[in-house]
């Protein structure tokens, strides 16, 4: 058995609809085990060497930011590995406009690096992954997130806004409307409703 990391990204743990679709997923365990899943608070230095491979990238100071700005949930999980890449089969390729159609991200990703979960791409990098981060947090209790209550998905009208809001078009109207969407979506509130809105909104500026 392999391990891997898996983290819902903050578009996912707080946009309660995906978080929810996500966790039925994860939770089937069809294949594969799941060992913990917790909310944490990422520290900036964990997120850095996390994706040390892309330092250096244009995106990389956006990247950190969004992933160490608000707490999202971590855990780790044990499958055979032809097992993880049919899960990341299910997940979808990191791209939005690429990722197939059924897919996990297709289904719930906004776009750019806004593309709903981390899950490590191989048993190597699971297994250093699962120990740079146990560094960090422990890595041991499964704690469910609550469920929807009712909150709704407003994944495809987000993605739509997202692109004018990249291209430039109707650019304040489609920052508020994607702003009011995610109030909708979310039980956050005041500066950490203020914080999930412009960790995405940035990835398109």
């Amino acid at each position: 058995m392999s391990q891997a990391l898996v983290i819902f990204k903050p578009d996912s743990a707080h946009r309660i609809a995906a978080r929810s679709a996500l966790w039925e997923w994860l939770a089937s365990e069809r294949d594969w085990e799941l060992e913990s899943l917790t909310w944490f608070g990422p520290p900036r230095e964990l997120i850095e060497s996390h994706y040390d491979f892309l330092a250096g990238r244009p995106f990389f100071p956006w990247l950190v930011d969004f992933m160490s700005a608000l707490p999202v949930l971590v855990g780790h999980l044990e499958a055979e590995p032809g097992s993880l890449a049919q899960m990341r089969q299910d997940l979808g390729e990191t791209q939005i406009p690429k990722a197939r159609p059924g897919s996990l991200r297709e289904r719930y990703g906004i776009g750019g690096g806004v593309n709903v979960m981390h899950l490590s791409d191989s048993p190597e990098t699971g297994a250093r992954e699962v120990e740079n981060w146990s560094r960090f947090m422990r890595l041991d209790a499964v704690e469910p997130p609550e469920p929807n209550d009712g909150r709704p998905d407003h994944t495809y009208h987000l993605r739509s806004l997202a692109a004018q809001y990249a291209a430039g078009v109707h650019r304040e109207l489609a920052a508020e409307e994607m702003k009011r969407l995610l109030a909708e979506e979310t039980d956050l509130t005041g500066d950490e409703l203020s914080t999930l809105c412009r960790i995405l909104l940035s990835a398109f500026d």
